[in-house]
Parts: C-alpha cells; structure tokens; sequence
C-alpha cells in the first residue's frame, strides 16, 4: 500500500474537502482527487461517494480512516519521542471511552489523577454510546471505558467491571427558581420543571422510579443524553436537574444553583470496563485507585 495515497486520503477525511486538503498539503485539488483514487483501486472499494456538494466516507472509507488515525497518530508520536531529550520518559497512551450518561464533572474528576502521575500519559478521549465504545474496547482500540452502568450482560463482549464507587443524587435548581419550591425535600419538586436525564439512560430509569415511589409530579420539560447541556440549562435556571453528590461543591460554585435536596435512596453508580479481569495499565490503575481512595472514598465505606 501507498502511505503517501493513504496520507492524502485522511487529510480530506479530516479537512472535510479536496480543496482544503489540497492546501493544507501544498498540492492541487486534482493530485489529491487522483492519489484517491489510485488508493481506491488498490482496496477495490470506493472511500467516498458524493452526497449533495460534499463528500462523505462510504463504510470502507470509515474503516481506512480509523486505521489511518493510528497511523498517522503513531508516525507524530515517534517523531516526539525521537526528538526528546535523553532521560526523558516516554509517554503512555490511555485511550478512554467516556460513555455519555456520564458527567463531564466526574470525567474530569477520574481523569486528573493520570493527568498528574509521574510517569507521563497521553489521554485520547472518546465520547459516544456504551454499545460502541464497548465495541472498540474489544478490539483493543480503547483501554477503557467509563460508565454508569456495569457491562450488559446482553452484549458479546469479553471485558470486566471495575466499580469505582457510587454516591447519593442531588437535586439542583438555579437561584430564582430554588425561591419557587414549596415546601420540605422532596414534596417541594411537585410542579418544578425538571431538566431529565435521557430515559433509557440509567440514571433516567432509576429517577422515573424514585419519582413513583415518592409520588411525586415535577413537570418534565426534556430528557437529554448530554449532561453538559443539562447543566448548562439548569445554570440558565430552566429546570431543577440531577447531579450525584460527589461533584455537590463544583456543582454548586461552577453553576451558581442552590441544593433544594439529597436523595439518600436514589444512587448513582460509576464503573471502569477493561478487558483485563486484573488491571495492569498503570493509567487505568491510577484512575481506579484514586477513585476509590479520594472521590468515591466516604461513599464506599
């Protein structure tokens, strides 16, 4: 295989155009267009087809461009250890799948420590669904996955669950609409608009059932899958939202909301899916360590 083809192919994959990628290389938007296409015929497969004026990756083209992505990623890495002073240590890679039910808050909560290690680490962050970003864990394109929720049994997936802790959930309201509530923890949430969790995330399951138990009514005024948006909505004083009590100092001072309340029956849990039944990487070790002995510390006991 031609790299120099492959080059071109990812650079347009990136850039999102011949045209950009024919600058970006100092080259004609016709000798990237032919470079493709000699790397075309070599797979026997067409990477891209056109959709309306703009191109988009066909399934064999999103294939090369993961691979591609390594490649690439792997040729700029050498050239940094290459070029580093001697005695110098040499990075680890920790590839992190962040399932997205789970805060942005407890992420970057469980990603300091290895941001911080002796030993230095390169975090690559991926977001997406459970499902995927499990399916990338199995083929060892991940190291890790955080989630809310252990490994389904339903999914062919050879890895583990490393629980790291669980804490109770706060209920959390802007200023001016905290002043609305009526009333005690948790009756005053009856008739508050609610910022929900997506309903077939876990935490949007066990609230709907925390909320018949307690046969309480808030008005729902959205589900969402994206926690920072939540927040960010809440912050706007929208709708009370959700937030487990381990953040409850950064929720408060980061978003300026009040606690109307803490559900001491409600709990949100936090895990690390590896392949390795006993974990080795020190990066996944160092998160499940700290997680254990500092964030989650008090609520494991």
């Amino acid at each position: 295989m031609n790299y120099k083809h492959l080059l071109y192919f990812w650079t347009v994959a990136r850039l999102g155009g011949v045209v950009k990628a024919g600058e970006h290389l100092h080259v004609t938007p016709q000798t990237i267009s032919g470079q493709i296409q000699l790397l075309e015929e070599h797979f026997g497969r067409p990477l891209f087809r056109k959709k309306g004026r703009k191109l988009e990756m066909t399934e064999t083209g999103q294939l090369a461009f993961s691979y591609a992505q390594d490649i690439f990623n792997l040729g700029a890495e050498l050239e940094q250890v290459v070029r580093q002073p001697k005695g110098a240590l040499r990075p680890v890679e920790l590839r992190v799948g962040n399932a997205d039910a789970v805060p942005k808050l407890v992420v970057t909560r469980l990603l300091e420590p290895a941001m911080s290690q002796a030993q230095p680490f390169k975090v690559i962050s991926r977001e997406g669904k459970l499902d995927s970003l499990l399916a990338e864990l199995a083929v060892h394109r991940l190291d890790l996955v955080l989630s809310d929720i252990p490994l389904p049994p339903a999914l062919s997936v050879t890895a583990f669950n490393h629980r790291l802790g669980g804490a109770n959930v706060g209920f959390y309201a802007a200023p001016a609409l905290a002043e609305r509530a009526q009333g005690v923890f948790p009756a005053c949430l009856d008739g508050l608009p609610l910022l929900a969790p997506g309903a077939d995330s876990a935490m949007g399951v066990r609230l709907t059932q925390w909320l018949g138990k307690h046969k309480l009514r808030p008005r729902v005024v959205g589900e969402f899958d994206d926690g920072a948006l939540v927040t960010e909505l809440g912050k706007q004083g929208h709708g009370v939202f959700v937030a487990p009590m381990v953040l409850d100092q950064e929720v408060r001072s980061q978003y300026g909301v009040r606690l109307l309340g803490e559900a001491t029956d409600l709990i949100e849990e936090f895990y690390v899916i590896t392949v390795e039944r006993r974990i080795t990487h020190p990066g996944v070790a160092a998160i499940t360590q700290a997680a254990r002995a500092g964030l989650f510390a008090a609520w494991n006991r």
